[in-house]
């Protein structure tokens, strides 16, 4: 079964461009790109479905080949919204290439990665954990501790011959998994954690994070229901998370605009690059550039990431 996902303001999509952002970590085991194809498990009503998405400029989308039997699976509306969410589909970019456009750092970001859509990520306990494994850590070794958390809790079907197992799922030799949920993260020690290099401290945010989502203390309906400030507030009540990661979170899975990881250190090195400085900004300094960004401080952030990307 194959459908097509419109893009919105397809002038400034590039599906390219995604694919180089999405294909940063040999680590990554939720996606994989190969070629001009991006791969992912999407579990719809506790199935796992794999999708195959490819660029369909003619059509000004993207078409996603769906693995699954069109007797189980009517209703493709999920998938849909999934994908739009996650690689952002629906952004109008015009604003933002505007204002970057005058700002002497963003503009020649603009134009060597037009197109480029923030791509974010599409579940909120993944987004979460997400962004406390990678504090203080380098990228490469909190990708590392992310590939043993999914490789050993994460759930995942066999599609070649549509067997469906508990972990795993392997099309043409390539092994797809999806993300643990809450509830089986909940269900772990501190030791279980540890035993796979995550710190103590990391080790007891991810399982309060897990439990607390579990209970529906921390509540994806909620966090929804707030504006940009009042959903960092409520994020950064939670133990393991703060302004950094809420603002993280607000970033990548809320798609709040005008969410900035002021904190980040990749954010502080590709400035001090882009403004040519001699050491690293301060915190300070990081605050006085930033401070005009405003509405568009997610989307500045994001490209800044992607020029520290070779």
């Amino acid at each position: 079964m194959k459908i097509v996902i419109p893009v919105t303001d397809h002038e400034n999509f590039s599906f390219a461009e995604c694919l180089v952002f999405l294909r940063r970590s040999d680590k990554e085991c939720l996606h994989d790109v190969t070629g001009n194809s991006l791969r992912k498990v999407i579990v719809v009503n506790d199935i796992p479905v794999l999708t195959v998405i490819t660029d369909a400029p003619e059509k000004k989308g993207v078409e996603v080949e769906i693995f699954a039997d069109a007797n189980v699976l009517t209703d493709t509306s999920y998938i849909k919204q999934y994908i739009t969410h996650w690689l952002h589909l629906d952004a109008d970019l015009n604003e933002f290439y505007n204002f970057a456009a005058k700002d002497k750092v963003l503009s020649p970001l603009i134009q060597q990665y037009k197109g480029l859509r923030l791509i974010g990520i599409p579940e909120l306990f993944e987004a979460i954990t997400w962004s406390i494994i990678g504090q203080q850590i380098n990228l490469s070794f909190a990708y590392t501790l992310k590939q043993r958390l999914i490789h050993a809790y994460g759930h995942s079907i066999t599609s070649g011959d549509s067997v469906i197992t508990e972990k795993v799922i392997s099309s043409g030799g390539k092994t797809y998994y999806v993300y643990p949920q809450p509830a089986t993260i909940a269900a772990l020690e501190p030791a279980d954690l540890i035993a796979m290099q995550f710190s103590r401290s990391k080790a007891d945010y991810i399982l309060s994070i897990a439990r607390a989502m579990a209970e529906e203390r921390l509540s994806l309906a909620h966090l929804q229901s707030l504006g940009y400030a009042a959903a960092r507030e409520y994020l950064i009540s939670f133990k393991g998370i703060g302004n950094w990661s809420a603002n993280y979170v607000l970033m990548k899975f809320s798609r709040y605009w005008q969410a900035l990881p002021l904190e980040d250190a990749g954010l502080h090195n590709a400035l001090k690059y882009q403004l040519q400085l001699p050491a690293k900004p301060s915190l300070a300094e990081i605050r006085e550039y930033t401070q005009h960004w405003q509405q568009h401080a997610a989307y500045a952030t994001f490209y800044l990431w992607r020029s520290l990307q070779q």
